[in-house]
Protein backbone atom coordinates (compact mmCIF):
# COMPACT_ATOMS: atom_id res chain seq x y z
CA UNK A 1 0.00 0.00 0.00
CA UNK A 2 1.25 3.45 -0.91
CA UNK A 3 -0.05 6.99 -0.77
CA UNK A 4 2.34 9.39 -2.46
CA UNK A 5 1.80 13.13 -2.08
CA UNK A 6 3.26 15.75 -4.39
CA UNK A 7 2.86 19.42 -5.25
CA UNK A 8 4.08 21.09 -2.09
CA UNK A 9 6.58 23.92 -2.02
CA UNK A 10 7.26 27.53 -1.13
CA UNK A 11 4.67 30.10 -2.16
CA UNK A 12 4.00 33.73 -1.32
CA UNK A 13 0.90 34.79 0.61
CA UNK A 14 -2.08 34.96 -1.74
CA UNK A 15 -0.59 32.34 -4.03
CA UNK A 16 -1.90 28.91 -5.04
CA UNK A 17 -0.74 25.31 -4.97
CA UNK A 18 -2.33 22.06 -6.07
CA UNK A 19 -1.49 18.95 -4.08
CA UNK A 20 -1.90 15.47 -5.52
CA UNK A 21 -1.95 12.09 -3.80
CA UNK A 22 -1.76 8.90 -5.83
CA UNK A 23 -2.79 5.63 -4.22
CA UNK A 24 -1.78 2.06 -4.96
CA UNK A 25 -2.12 -1.33 -3.32
CA UNK A 26 -5.74 -1.06 -2.21
CA UNK A 27 -9.18 -0.50 -3.76
CA UNK A 28 -9.26 3.28 -3.92
CA UNK A 29 -13.00 3.63 -4.53
CA UNK A 30 -13.76 1.72 -1.31
CA UNK A 31 -12.19 4.45 0.85
CA UNK A 32 -13.08 7.98 1.79
CA UNK A 33 -10.04 10.22 1.32
CA UNK A 34 -8.82 13.22 3.24
CA UNK A 35 -6.09 15.80 3.53
CA UNK A 36 -4.76 16.65 6.97
CA UNK A 37 -1.95 18.95 8.03
CA UNK A 38 0.48 19.19 10.90
CA UNK A 39 2.65 22.14 11.85
CA UNK A 40 5.44 22.23 14.41
CA UNK A 41 4.22 21.57 17.93
CA UNK A 42 0.64 20.95 16.89
CA UNK A 43 -1.51 17.90 16.39
CA UNK A 44 -2.49 16.69 12.96
CA UNK A 45 -5.76 18.33 11.91
CA UNK A 46 -8.28 17.57 9.22
CA UNK A 47 -8.24 20.00 6.29
CA UNK A 48 -10.73 18.42 3.89
CA UNK A 49 -12.37 15.08 3.15
CA UNK A 50 -14.28 13.52 0.27
CA UNK A 51 -16.53 10.50 0.17
CA UNK A 52 -15.51 7.45 -1.84
CA UNK A 53 -17.58 8.38 -4.91
CA UNK A 54 -16.98 12.10 -4.51
CA UNK A 55 -20.53 13.11 -3.70
CA UNK A 56 -20.00 14.36 -0.15
CA UNK A 57 -17.22 16.76 0.77
CA UNK A 58 -16.14 18.56 3.90
CA UNK A 59 -13.74 21.48 4.30
CA UNK A 60 -12.52 22.66 7.68
CA UNK A 61 -13.53 26.18 8.68
CA UNK A 62 -10.01 27.71 8.39
CA UNK A 63 -9.81 26.72 4.71
CA UNK A 64 -13.44 26.97 3.62
CA UNK A 65 -13.77 29.05 0.47
CA UNK A 66 -10.02 28.82 -0.26
CA UNK A 67 -9.29 25.08 -0.56
CA UNK A 68 -11.13 22.48 -2.67
CA UNK A 69 -10.79 18.71 -2.44
CA UNK A 70 -11.55 16.45 -5.40
CA UNK A 71 -10.79 12.92 -6.53
CA UNK A 72 -10.41 10.82 -9.67
CA UNK A 73 -11.27 7.16 -9.03
CA UNK A 74 -9.95 6.12 -12.45
CA UNK A 75 -6.53 7.56 -11.64
CA UNK A 76 -6.73 6.64 -7.92
CA UNK A 77 -5.77 10.19 -7.08
CA UNK A 78 -7.07 12.80 -4.67
CA UNK A 79 -6.33 16.50 -5.09
CA UNK A 80 -6.30 19.59 -2.92
CA UNK A 81 -6.51 22.91 -4.72
CA UNK A 82 -5.27 25.62 -2.37
CA UNK A 83 -5.91 29.27 -3.26
CA UNK A 84 -5.30 32.52 -1.40
CA UNK A 85 -2.73 30.83 0.81
CA UNK A 86 -1.85 32.38 4.14
CA UNK A 87 1.25 32.02 6.35
CA UNK A 88 -0.85 30.04 8.86
CA UNK A 89 -1.37 27.37 6.18
CA UNK A 90 2.31 26.44 6.50
CA UNK A 91 2.48 22.76 7.48
CA UNK A 92 3.22 19.27 6.28
CA UNK A 93 0.17 18.07 4.36
CA UNK A 94 -0.76 14.40 4.53
CA UNK A 95 -3.12 12.32 2.45
CA UNK A 96 -5.12 9.65 4.28
CA UNK A 97 -7.60 6.87 3.56
CA UNK A 98 -10.43 5.90 5.91
CA UNK A 99 -13.26 3.36 5.62
CA UNK A 100 -16.01 5.06 7.63
CA UNK A 101 -17.17 8.64 7.09
CA UNK A 102 -17.82 8.91 10.82
CA UNK A 103 -14.08 8.49 11.39
CA UNK A 104 -12.84 11.34 9.19
CA UNK A 105 -11.84 13.50 12.17
CA UNK A 106 -10.29 10.58 14.08
CA UNK A 107 -6.75 10.56 12.74
CA UNK A 108 -5.93 7.37 14.63
CA UNK A 109 -8.65 5.46 12.76
CA UNK A 110 -7.28 6.04 9.29
CA UNK A 111 -6.19 2.89 7.46
CA UNK A 112 -3.38 4.48 5.48
CA UNK A 113 -1.32 7.68 5.45
CA UNK A 114 1.21 9.09 3.04
CA UNK A 115 4.57 10.51 4.11
CA UNK A 116 3.49 14.10 3.57
CA UNK A 117 4.51 17.10 1.51
CA UNK A 118 5.74 20.41 2.93
CA UNK A 119 3.82 23.59 2.18
CA UNK A 120 5.45 26.86 3.20
CA UNK A 121 3.69 30.19 2.77
CA UNK A 122 6.08 33.07 3.22
CA UNK A 123 7.16 36.31 1.58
Amino acid sequence: VQLVESGGGLVQPGGSLRLSCTASGFTFKDYHMAWARQSLGKERELVAAIENFGVGRLHANPVKGRFTISRDNVESTVYLQMDNLKPEDTAVYYCGAVRRWSDIRAMENYAYWGLGTQVTVSS
